[in-house]
């Protein structure tokens, strides 16, 4: 389990810290002046990052707190946050 839960952890803060530089190096952009479809295509390349960071996290989850809590019998209130998000992540 520890495995998994570090793994998937990892990958989304080596994913956050990519973003992090990248969004550094818009915002010198933007203070260049450079062009705005530029600047737009790298801020779309940060949000699939961010994407990828949360389906990580989320993974985890499932596969810890959430199986765990099923396993327990406890299932529904993990399920009920995990349909919420699901619910954000879509709009």
């Amino acid at each position: 389990m520890g495995d998994i839960m570090n793994e998937s952890r990892q990958k989304a803060l080596n994913l956050l810290k990519t973003s992090k530089g990248q969004i550094d190096g818009i915002i010198k952009m933007l203070e260049e002046d450079r062009y705005c479809v530029d600047i737009s295509k790298q801020i779309l390349s940060i949000l699939a990052l961010l994407k990828k960071a949360n389906l990580n996290i989320l993974d985890q989850h499932i596969k810890n707190c959430v199986k765990d809590a099923i396993l327990g019998g406890k299932g529904d209130e993990k399920i009920d946050e995990i349909i919420n998000i699901l619910d954000k992540y879509v709009k």
